[in-house]
């Protein structure tokens, strides 16, 4: 996610914003820039893409200073990763400047109403429609603190803001509604952020903007209110982060970081590789031509532990919309037999490292099979990538804790890509149900964010079920690999024991340990435009029903306001709804917060669970 960081104070401000912008590089970014007001009231931006390095060289070739000012780390969204479209943006008159987190569902029809009343428009973004909105409320009369809420209003999707005003001296205005939006208090100096320890150096004194509220900044302190401009009192925390916490990005481990950045890791892994105008997915990567994809007849997945669980999702996306037959195998077993590899088969090898000694071995035995081989990873130049033909790389940037949480989310992303690129390449699909298909995906990431909400309840659960020694996991169809995935999770981090079965599976055996003691965790959302699914989703209820005709406790994951659920499981976790091929990306996050919150509750290691590695580079 992008990063924001705002400062009105006496301190130099240029490093002020540039050391709190190097404290958000962890988020993630392809862009970068900085707006300052100086003394005399002049606005001044400097912009770079790249690194911060780059933007710290432009300002050394062109110096800046100020009384107040914003800056911004950006990854582009809605328009290339280029210095154009890199933040602060301006309005028409050059006079008022907005950063942004998030995006702007709306930006398109309300572009086109202020292109009728002769605004101009120089990016691609989403981000300049807000700062052109705004001069428009303000050309009606409005002041800016008015404008920005009147703008606030009518914007649809997420979004945090930070703008200021060239003409409204020692004002930053922020904006909340999604992302997270820090207000630092100092001492005669305030702060805005996107997330604590940009500030953290200056201040340990902060509050939280809510959702649907706005704080004005200005020399003489903090006025915060709801859009609608009624007065909210602010609940003033204090920080106690020691600095390997600040390393961390605030959060208590590195696999909490790690989930929460999952919405930015599968943004990062999908952008530049669709296009909602031509409805097609562009994997330049591969060295395989359209004309090979076309001639396959069947694919073959091999991977090990996560990997695995993201490549049983991969056989129902590609199987459902590529209408390719697909096998899924382990690494371990498929290198110790013969496997038949016909001329078309080709072989998909998925690994976080590209190190994995058993991918690598089966990857080898197929290329010496004369298979096409490709790979789905993270980690560019590693073994894999540079055997394969070609890599979809996933763009989770590193992954510190052992469990593997975003790595698998942007496996899942990567996949799907795959699915709807083979299923284009194939003529299986229209160029419309490419489009729907392709939207889903760009929708994914915000509703992302909206599950990680769900933060406190997993907490809360954990507390009730911390103690317990076993836990089943029970999915059908593609919720299936999450129950396996769920149950993974509980297991390597709270060394809990865990199974994960499909749902139908329960009468042939799994019956026989249902009891009180027992939590059930049922993946069960499904996909109101699929009969298919919607008959699974059926069936799977009256396994629910079975488990509490047993006494056990039934713990689902179902769409929000799912009510049949809510009449038999004991605890629900409610999911936003999305297409029945993307909602395991979003079932997982609520169980690896369960399976973190449980593991921390225990005093297990979280980061680095005993008997794991990161890797596995050895059999």
């Amino acid at each position: 996610m992008c990063g924001i960081i705002g400062y009105v104070g006496d301190k130099q401000i240029v490093p002020v914003i540039l050391e709190g912008l190097k404290r958000l590089e962890y988020r993630g970014y392809d862009s970068a820039g900085i707006a300052v007001v100086d003394d005399g009231g002049k606005l001044e931006i400097r912009r770079a893409a790249g690194k911060l390095r780059n933007l710290e060289e432009t300002i050394r070739l062109h110096p800046m200073d100020g009384s107040f000012g914003i800056g911004h780390t950006r990854w582009a969204t809605h328009g290339r990763p280029t210095e154009e479209n890199a933040h602060p943006h301006r309005d028409c008159s050059g006079q008022l400047v907005v950063v942004h987190n998030g995006i702007i569902e709306n930006y398109l029809p309300i572009k086109k109403s202020l292109q009728q009343q002769d605004h101009r428009f120089v990016t691609e973004t989403d981000t300049e429609v807000i700062a052109h909105l705004i001069e428009q409320y303000r050309r009606e009369g409005m002041e800016l603190e008015e404008a920005v809420r009147a703008a606030a209003r009518d914007l649809q999707g997420i979004f945090a803001l930070a703008i200021l005003s060239a003409d409204t001296a020692d004002t930053i205005i922020a904006v909340r509604q999604g992302p997270p939006v820090v207000i630092g208090v100092g001492n005669n100096e305030y702060f805005v952020a996107s997330d604590v320890p940009a500030v953290l150096y200056h201040t340990r004194d902060v509050f939280f903007l809510g959702d649907g509220e706005m704080a004005v900044l200005t020399r003489q302190g903090v006025r915060v209110t709801d859009f609608q401009g009624n007065p909210v009192t602010p609940s003033l925390q204090r920080i106690t982060w020691d600095p390997i916490m600040a390393e961390k990005g605030g959060f208590k481990h590195f696999m909490l970081k790690e989930i929460y950045e999952q919405p930015r890791a599968v943004r990062d892994t999908v952008k530049d590789r669709l296009s909602l105008e031509t409805g097609r997915v562009y994997l330049d990567e591969l060295d395989i031509s359209e004309e090979e994809f076309r001639q396959l007849r069947e694919l073959m997945i091999v991977a090990c532990g996560t990997s695995y669980h993201a490549a049983l999702v991969g056989k129902y996306m590609i199987e459902d919309i590529a209408r390719l037959p697909v096998y899924v195998e382990y690494a371990s077993e498929f290198r110790y037999r013969s496997p038949l590899i016909g001329d078309h088969t080709l072989v998909l090898a998925i690994s976080q490292s590209g190190e994995t000694a058993d991918t690598l071995a089966a990857v080898r035995g197929a290329l010496e099979r004369g298979a096409r081989v490709m790979g789905i990873c993270n980690v560019q130049g590693s073994t894999l990538t540079r055997e394969v033909h070609g890599t979809i790389y996933t763009h989770a940037g590193p992954e510190i804790g052992v469990a593997s949480t975003k790595t698998f989310t942007t496996q899942l992303a990567a996949l799907y890509l795959l699915a709807v690129y083979l299923a284009d390449i194939r003529g299986v699909i229209d160029r419309q149900r490419s489009r729907e298909l392709l939207q889903h995906l760009q929708e994914l990431p915000i509703k992302l964010e909206a599950v990680l909400g769900s933060d406190d309840h997993m907490d809360e659960l954990a507390r009730e079920f911390f103690r317990c020694h076993d836990a089943l996991y029970l999915g059908r169809g593609v919720n299936y690999p999450i129950a396996l995935e769920g149950a993974l999770k509980l297991k390597e981090i709270s060394y809990i024991h865990a199974e994960g079965y499909p749902a139908g599976e329960m009468k042939h055996g799994p019956n026989a340990l249902i009891d009180e003691e027992l939590p059930v965790v049922v993946v069960n959302p499904y996909d109101p435009q699929s009969p298919a699914s919607r008959i699974r989703y059926e069936k799977t209820l009256s396994n629910m029903v079975e488990v509490k005709a047993r006494d056990g406790v039934v713990i689902a994951v179902v769409n929000e306001g799912d009510r049949e659920a809510r009449e038999i499981a004991d605890h629900l976790i409610e999911i936003p709804q999305t297409t029945e091929w993307l909602s395991p990306i979003l079932s997982i996050i609520p169980l690896q917060l369960l399976a973190y919150h449980i593991g921390v509750r225990r005093g297990c290691d979280v980061d680095q669970p005993r008997n794991l590695a990161k890797s596995v580079t050895v059999e």
